[in-house]
């Protein structure tokens, strides 16, 4: 059934944050603390690779770079888009939406956690391509990789961060959920050029994410979420 990857990434989230929350009920402060900060050594290494994967080439014996004018592009102008809508504020109203309506008004961690939670999981090439490959050809496998993932990350955050890390299931099935429904459109724009750019510039953003969780909001990630669609659209300008 198409849309059963998203499904699947959406329960993994929810039972991954359930679990996390009965676990971290039985930690300390300090533990929790250590749990954030070893969470953010992963991101931050992920991240990491995941750039190096893209840029680094090698070419007669010996490493060159690739994609650098692309990425600075494409944060240059995703990052201005973005504080012109002003994406981490409606992020962030949505997450106090979410807040209330949940009844977790009084929860202060909640806001940190949807956040950061959906930043960690909706970033990423995984979730397009795995989107788009559920809606043609009702393939989940990829989505249900990531889903694996998501799971043990949302698990050791909600344990640290709170209930509001769960929720970030939401913004991932509205966003996994559009791509499916849209699949056939947006196929040809997926070229391999382009998900080479779409992987480089996505990694990235989930460094900035590492950052966010040892130093807090050092970077508005959401506002440079544009970047995604103007690396995508990098691999076709004529040059």
């Amino acid at each position: 059934m198409i849309g059963t990857g998203t499904l699947i990434n959406v329960a993994a989230i929810v039972i991954g944050g359930a679990i996390g929350l009965v676990g971290g009920k039985w930690l300390n402060d300090r533990t929790q603390e250590t749990l954030i900060r070893g969470m953010a050594v992963c991101v931050l290494f992920v991240a990491i690779a995941g750039v190096m994967t893209e840029m680094l080439v090698v070419e007669t014996g010996g490493l060159t770079t690739q994609g650098t004018l692309m990425l600075v592009i494409s944060i240059a102008l995703g990052g201005l888009v973005g504080e012109l809508l002003d994406l981490d504020g409606r992020l962030e109203g949505f997450g106090r939406w979410l807040r209330e309506k949940s009844g977790n008004g009084k929860d202060s961690r909640f806001l940190d956690g949807f956040v950061t939670a959906t930043m960690t999981v909706s970033i990423g090439a995984m979730a397009i391509v795995g989107a788009v490959q559920d809606g043609i050809y009702g393939d989940y496998t990829v989505l249900a990789a990531k889903s694996l993932m998501d799971f043990v990350i949302i698990l050791v955050m909600a344990s640290s961060m709170g209930k509001g890390c769960l929720f970030s299931a939401i913004p991932v099935g509205i966003l996994q959920g559009s791509v499916t429904l849209l699949a056939r459109l947006v196929q040809p724009l997926l070229t391999e050029a382009a998900l080479s750019n779409l992987s480089l510039v996505g990694s990235a953003l989930i460094f900035c994410v590492g950052l966010n969780l040892i130093w807090k909001k050092t970077v508005r990630v959401a506002n440079l979420l544009p970047a995604l669609i103007v690396a995508v659209a990098y691999t076709f300008l004529p040059f």
